[in-house]
């Protein structure tokens, strides 16, 4: 995802850009350390630094001055203990080789995003989820997180230790994180639909409904009268009964946005597959879009998602000039502390928009004033205004996580503009 793709020695800083190509990196130097013993050295000697993942962030929360390090060529650890029913599996490992390696033993993932591509220590420091009413985000699978702290020394936060609810989604504001260990489930099989046709007035009145109506489900929208469901719907379990939406299956395979080739999309139809195969949008197999857009998104009570939608709905035209398409999700509660999904049964509304800055930063603006009186969290990897003391009273635990950061990283050698903002010293 990220432009990292020099072989001998680190690359020009304007080389490294993220997905989205809106982030270009300038630290002082990048790092892809090839041992965690090397990692540590790197880390104790810098003055400043950051982690990068798979460059799947559209705002800066991986930029740094200081050392910029890459954890994609650590040995990769996919560790599974099926006594445990757990996998430890190494920083820079893509959902996709994860989720192939564990489907070959016979387990899954509770949830995937909708893209594969992502690499899972990055996908949980953000609070990056997938969707339905009974799954939690990624990083609710998080048992165990191993870091590399601030003096260069690797350590362990399990399930049980009193700040580990704070390790997770974390930021990368703790440390460099080296693995985490993930809980298992059984593999299972998916049959996904498409369904068009979906007037706005039935998605207000069935909300609830069509939300349960599969084991995950997407909504995506225009805030007009062109809204298509996605189902992906858990071989085995009770099928949703969509008759009274007057909505029509597709008859052939869809991509998200409306007109563009679902070739690198994953199999629709009720064509039954293996969870990893039907849970993304998109195909492991296949190299996503090089990043020719932007996003948001915001997560607030699921109770409001009704409310919340219809103060988007009155502000559509201004939206339209800049949006591709805004998809609906639900997530349930966890007790990450900064899960944008803590202790909140949510609806996520994301929005995928024309890649330039100009035109989409007024209109965020705007979403988050309409969605300011329910709430909203937003996604920590993506573009987002709302200040320091609104995402304080948002979070319960925000103090706890402030004490947690300096404790492992008194000196903010982990900090950036980013997080400085969020946190003010």
């Amino acid at each position: 995802m990220a432009n990292l793709q020099a072989e001998n020695g680190p690359p020009r800083a304007a080389e490294v850009r993220n997905w989205a190509g809106n982030v270009a990196f300038n630290p002082k130097r990048l790092h892809r350390p090839v041992s965690i013993r090397e990692l540590q050295g790197i880390v104790s000697d810098a003055s400043h630094a950051r982690a990068l993942g798979s460059g799947h962030s559209f705002n800066q929360i991986a930029v740094t001055a200081g050392d910029l390090i890459s954890v994609d060529r650590l040995p990769p650890v996919l560790d599974i203990d099926r006594s445990r029913m757990s996998v430890e599996v190494s920083a820079g490992v893509r959902y996709g080789q994860l989720a192939t390696h564990l489907h070959q033993n016979g387990l899954a993932l509770h949830n995937l995003g909708s893209l594969p591509h992502i690499s899972v220590a990055g996908a949980c420091a953000t609070g990056t989820h997938g969707s339905g009413n009974s799954n939690t985000s990624l990083a609710d699978a998080v048992t165990s997180v191993t870091l590399v702290n601030a003096d260069g020394e690797l350590i362990t936060l399990s399930h049980g230790d009193p700040d580990f609810d704070g390790a997770a989604v974390s930021l990368g504001s703790l440390g460099i994180v080296t693995s985490l260990r993930l809980n298992l489930l059984p593999s299972f099989d998916v049959e996904q639909y498409v369904y068009d046709g979906l007037g706005w007035a039935s998605l207000l009145a069935h909300f609830d409904s069509i939300m349960a109506s599969a084991y995950s489900v997407s909504v995506f929208s225009h805030f007009d009268e062109t809204n298509r469901i996605w189902l992906k719907h858990r071989c085995g379990d009770p099928r949703g009964d969509l008759a009274h939406l007057a909505v029509h299956p597709a008859l052939t395979n869809q991509h998200p946005l409306a007109g563009l080739p679902a070739t690198n999309c994953t199999e629709q139809l009720g064509v039954a597959g293996p969870w990893y195969e039907r849970l993304p949008h998109f195909r492991t197999d296949f190299r996503p879009a090089t990043g020719d857009e932007l996003q948001s998104e915001y997560l607030l009570p699921k109770a409001h998602a009704v409310a919340a939608l219809e103060a988007l709905h009155r502000i559509r035209a201004r939206l339209a000039p800049a949006l591709l398409i805004s998809e609906i999700r639900t997530v349930a509660a966890d007790e990450c502390w900064l899960s944008p999904s803590h202790h909140r049964d949510s609806v996520a509304i994301h929005f995928a928009w024309r890649p330039d800055m100009s035109m989409v930063m007024p209109v965020v603006a705007d979403v988050e004033a309409a969605l300011a009186p329910f709430d909203p969290r937003p996604h920590w990897g993506k573009l987002f205004t709302i200040d320091a003391d609104r995402l304080r009273d948002s979070y319960q635990r925000w103090s706890d996580f402030e004490c947690l950061m300096r404790a492992l990283d008194p000196g903010g050698k982990f900090r950036n503009d980013l997080i400085d903002s969020c946190f003010p010293r």
